[in-house]
């Protein structure tokens, strides 16, 4: 932490300080306002649920409230916020399955969708299944506006993306917990020891096993993940040719632009394509008007989320006045080329801020 970083960290402990004095509970609500996105962005780590953690900061703000009192300003607020919301995710883990991605669930024909009866191992019908959601980058970058904010970290990319969220749903809580406040936010063990109640030998040791099971479960290619928080210039120029091929329906464009072991998944449609054929029939079926599986207008927006390209697409069928929002495709790239695409459908959408009609 600078100097000026430590002085306002410093500016916030007493301003939090005088507002639980005076119990001013609007004065506290605005400092406390300052963190949400912040505090969304660690709980949806967490969680692996958009939805959730905007039920888990409300709830962390309402703990902070209520907690006041504990506040010495020992600590920076900053710190016993992140205290407070890692303990309400780790009672709601408690209480939930684990998000997951369609790849995560079980292999599958990719021209039929799995039924209920095909998923003995998940106990719950499609419709139940807990799906890890997206995060729009237009968000994160409200939880760390500038690299040389102390929360800069918090969102880069290599932390962020549906890869190293899927991996890391896999961990006991309390190890996610250690990773992230360990390897995320930069804490030391005894701060994590102290946040999770546990020795600083019971920290490391989770780390240590935490960082095996990552391992194992984040494609070999991540170690070859650029840094920053932006998309590179090879992805934006792949982003572009991928929306261009989709608004002149050109199969063979987009044939181009997909590695031949390519997938896409649709949740919370419990199916995939696998291989470049299989994508290539699929966007023929829907993006040709003269195919019987043509579903209305198309119109495609290139965005990002979780620190990778995405596109939401917007559908307007037959007497509709305007485009509504049909899904949002994020696109996983390895060497110039589309190695995966995760097609969410609007019900993991309604509350991601992505505009529901054009």
């Amino acid at each position: 932490m600078n100097r000026e970083q430590g002085t306002t960290a410093a500016a916030d402990n007493a301003a939090v300080v005088a507002a639980i004095q005076a119990s001013d509970e609007a004065a506290f609500g605005d400092l406390v306002e300052g963190y949400r996105r912040q505090l969304h962005v660690h709980c949806y780590r967490m969680l692996g649920s958009f939805d959730d953690a905007e039920d888990l900061v409300q709830e962390t703000l309402l703990r902070a409230w209520r907690a006041r009192a504990t506040f010495e300003g020992r600590s920076l607020f900053r710190t016993w916020l992140y205290r407070i919301a890692t303990n309400a995710c780790l009672s709601a883990l408690e209480r939930g399955p684990r998000r997951v991605l369609v790849a995560d669930v079980a292999a599958t024909d990719p021209r039929k969708e799995l039924t209920p009866e095909a998923l003995p191992h998940l106990g719950a019908r499609p419709a139940e299944v807990a799906w890890l959601q997206p995060y729009p980058d237009e968000l994160l970058d409200q939880a760390a506006p500038s690299e040389s904010e102390p929360d800069a970290v918090v969102v880069s990319r290599e932390t962020i993306q549906l890869a190293y969220l899927a991996a890391i749903q896999y961990l006991p809580p309390r190890q996610r917990a250690v990773l992230i406040l360990r390897d995320v936010l930069g804490w030391s063990a005894s701060e994590t020891g102290s946040l999770l109640e546990q020795s600083i030998a019971s920290v490391n040791s989770a780390l240590q096993r935490a960082r095996s099971t990552l391992r194992e479960r984040l494609p070999a290619r991540r170690t070859e993940w650029v840094s920053g928080n932006t998309l590179t210039d090879e992805e934006r120029s792949l982003l572009e040719r991928f929306v261009d091929a989709h608004n002149r329906a050109d199969v063979a464009g987009l044939s181009a632009l997909l590695r031949e072991d390519a997938r896409q998944t649709m949740p919370p449609h419990l199916l995939w394509y696998d291989g470049r054929e299989a994508m290539l029939a699929l966007f023929a079926n829907y993006i040709r008007p003269t195919s019987m599986h043509y579903p209305g207008a198309l119109r495609f927006v290139a965005t990002a989320a979780n620190r990778q390209p995405a596109v939401a697409t917007y559908l307007k069928r037959a007497g509709d006045s305007e485009y509504r929002l049909l899904g949002l495709n994020v696109l996983e790239t390895d060497g110039g080329l589309i190695t995966g695409i995760t097609s969410f459908g609007t019900q993991l959408l309604e509350r991601l801020g992505v505009p529901q009609t054009l």
